[in-house]
């Protein structure tokens, strides 16, 4: 060993004369450094393997001490690892130096020269951040597939449509999730957009101003699987930018999520009856043997609605703090960063596996097609354009018919040819109308297929949105698979 002393607080600064108070250390220090060892451990060692090579480029390690302190820091683990207030002021760069210079054989004086913690921690902060996006979006492809596949199997069957929490039109279950995977491919085109974005590395940016040695920051950058240096040295510290995007894109995602989650919730009630899950996704009640419930909707959207209050907190963390490094934003600022993360991945592991199961009751959505009057635009439409009827004089007409229909508990299919002409009468348009033509008006199969615009509820159409669909997620896959690689190749770049 070249020292065999035991270091102090005094081995660190000589600006402060005492270690941690020992509430410090257990409400603020503690806390942090097993945080930090948690998620962000590799990254550090990472940036130390990294900015080690470069001394060795500078000339300030030989390449004995520049191995002897590089495989050093590969036997550094969560469980060698440890916060002492006295030695290391229980903080993980301190403890990592520490733990290099306790057992290095030879002198390296110059490690460690011209560093600063707050780009270190900037740029793990952000490699960390690289991966939970990583990790998000496989999920959400995940989720995707799941809904793909649900998707492709019911875009013929059809069901009631809701606006204004009223029957409104025929759908199917195929449409439906078809609209769900619109909204979680934008998701996953921004979340890639925002990881080339914030795929900048602060290393080199030192406390503030940029550091004094001629560090090459394009070969840090490229060993730490970063695109491009963070271009100015204050934002490389101070900007936590990157935290609000992704934690904004992940709440305004969580919102739509449990849009379409209340959507599952509504139409597994008994009084919908449209869906059901198997019994091992289920859940009973204590009190009432008739019920069977699905708990696993509510805490779906339960736990999705902690996202945009994380949120709110990343927001408030950094709102009107001095544009700089602080602790404020870097670290208290941050603290539940990683929460939203995972609560977004575990409700995406949930919904995934929900949508896996889903059953759509058929039967009973063909009941409910067969018992309101969908057809109603169509019948209006066409006394509009076969009989040249104003269209909202149409709509008047009809809407009388369909009164008529339901005083008399008739069924749509049931239709009545005399009320409706002679409602078209009393509007001066004497027509005449076939009961083929007013039944086919109100047939549940004429409905789903007389919608003729692209993004329609058509089956043709919704087959065609699910291959473009599958074809821009393909794409996207590619891109997030290449980035995967590269997250996987840092730390077999770095050497010496």
């Amino acid at each position: 060993m070249v020292q065999d002393k035991k270091y102090g607080y005094s081995d660190l600064t000589g600006r402060i004369q005492a270690a941690p108070d020992n509430l410090l250390d257990e409400e603020i220090l503690l806390p942090q450094f097993h945080a930090d060892v948690q998620h962000l451990l590799p990254y550090y060692l990472f940036i130390e393997k990294a900015m080690t090579t470069e001394y060795f480029r500078l000339n300030l390690l030989t390449q004995e001490a520049a191995t002897e302190v590089l495989q050093l820091l590969s036997s550094i683990n969560q469980e060698n690892l440890q916060a002492d207030a006295e030695t290391n002021m229980s903080d993980i760069c301190f403890a990592i130096e520490r733990f290099v210079l306790q057992r290095l054989t030879r002198p390296a004086p110059f490690w460690h020269v011209d560093r600063s913690r707050n780009d270190v921690q900037a740029t793990a902060q952000v490699m960390a951040a690289r991966q939970e996006v990583l990790s998000t979006l496989t999920e959400l492809f995940r989720f995707a597939e799941e809904v793909h596949k649900v998707a492709t199997v019911t875009l013929s069957m059809p069901m009631p449509g809701y606006t204004h929490y009223q029957s409104a039109q025929i759908i199917t279950p195929g449409f439906y999730l078809s609209a769900v995977n619109e909204q979680i491919g934008k998701t996953i085109a921004r979340l890639l957009a925002l990881y080339t974005d914030m795929n900048e590395c602060p290393l080199g940016s030192g406390a503030m101003a940029g550091l004094e040695l001629a560090w090459d920051r394009d070969r840090l950058a490229n060993m730490l699987g970063f695109r491009r240096p963070v271009r100015n040295a204050l934002s490389g510290v101070a900007s936590k930018e990157w935290a609000l995007q992704i934690a904004a894109e992940l709440s305004n995602c969580s919102v739509q999520l449990s849009r379409f989650v209340t959507d599952l919730i509504t139409w597994g009630s008994g009084e919908y009856g449209l869906i059901d899950l198997p019994d091992q996704l289920s859940g009973i009640s204590s009190a009432m043997p008739q019920k069977k419930n699905f708990p696993v909707l509510e805490r779906i959207r339960g736990r999705l609605a902690h996202l945009p209050s994380f949120y709110l907190d990343l927001v408030l963390g950094q709102r009107s703090t001095p544009y700089t490094n602080l602790v404020e934003t870097a670290k208290e600022g941050g603290r539940h960063f990683t929460v939203l993360t995972s609560s977004m991945r575990s409700a995406l592991k949930l919904f995934s596996t929900v949508v896996a199961h889903l059953t759509f009751r058929e039967e009973r959505m063909r009941e409910l097609c067969t018992r309101d009057f969908f057809g109603g635009s169509t019948l209006a439409n066409f006394l509009t354009l076969t009989h040249h009827i104003p269209c909202r004089t149409a709509q008047a007409i009809v809407g009388r018919y369909i009164v008529s229909m339901m005083k008399q508990n008739r069924l749509p299919e049931e239709v009545d040819v005399t009320t409706l002409e002679a409602l078209c009468q009393e509007y001066h348009y004497p027509i005449q109308v076939t009961a083929h033509e007013l039944q086919q008006a109100f047939d549940i199969r004429y409905n789903l297929e007389k919608k003729a615009t692209r993004g329609s509820t058509h089956p043709a159409a919704v087959a065609e949105l699910l291959i473009n669909q599958k074809e821009e997620r393909d794409q996207f896959y590619q891109r997030f698979q290449h980035e995967e690689r590269l997250e996987q190749m840092i730390g077999h770049q770095i050497a010496i």
